[in-house]
């Protein structure tokens, strides 16, 4: 039977395929006459500030992320480092 192969977006790109010209210039053409000229420079404004926004709290997950993994490997060295000072404190206290 047709099966449509591919993951996630491939497929549905593989079903529709891309927009063309002429699909894009009717979307630009649309958008045009519901907010006509005027508001389109304050939209494009605020979606540059909102991707702006996003992109600097993806990083800062990101870096947060990468930071906790170190901060993990360094609490487990220095649990370990307790751990071992501690056995050696009563080994010490016993003789």
């Amino acid at each position: 039977m047709g099966e449509i192969s591919g993951n996630g977006l491939g497929g549905i790109l593989g079903l529709f395929g891309l927009p063309g010209h002429w699909e894009i210039i009717i979307v630009v053409l649309a958008i045009l006459l519901l907010f006509g000229g005027r508001k389109l420079p304050e939209l494009a404004r605020g979606l540059g500030r909102g991707l702006r926004i996003f992109r600097k709290e993806i990083k800062g997950i990101k870096t947060d992320i990468e930071q906790g993994g170190d901060q993990d490997e360094q609490t487990e060295e220095t649990q370990q480092t307790a751990q071992t000072s501690d056995q050696g404190d009563e080994q010490q206290t016993d003789q």
